[in-house]
């Protein structure tokens, strides 16, 4: 009787430390739970860089075109329309929603 209660005893201390280990290796701070939670955040802001790669390109591209000299002049077009608000006086200016001006070429230079 002494023994087999001893026995219990025992199996039901490494029955809590096993379960004690298996919950914490799936919930606990460095569980597979918290490692989905990475992997999620990695693939998430893995996407952010590739799109903030583009615009850094894009800007690069851009500042490439301004520091030539004389600025190259489809650049100084683009910001005299999109920035300024300028048109040239062959242009049709179509307003919307009275924010937006955008000038459109009727025809070719």
């Amino acid at each position: 009787m002494r023994r087999s209660r001893r026995f219990l005893l025992v199996l039901l201390g490494c029955l809590s430390i096993s379960a004690y280990f298996i919950h914490h290796t799936i919930k606990g701070k460095h569980g597979f739970e918290a490692r989905a939670r990475l992997i999620d955040r990695s693939s998430h802001l893995e996407r952010e860089i590739a799109a903030l790669d583009a615009v850094r390109a894009r800007l690069q591209r851009e500042v490439a075109l301004l520091r030539s000299e004389p600025p190259h002049p489809d650049m100084v077009e683009e910001i005299a329309i999109g920035v300024l608000g300028m048109a040239r006086p062959q242009d049709l200016i179509v307003v919307t929603q009275g924010t937006v001006k955008t000038a459109v070429r009727p025809s070719a230079r």
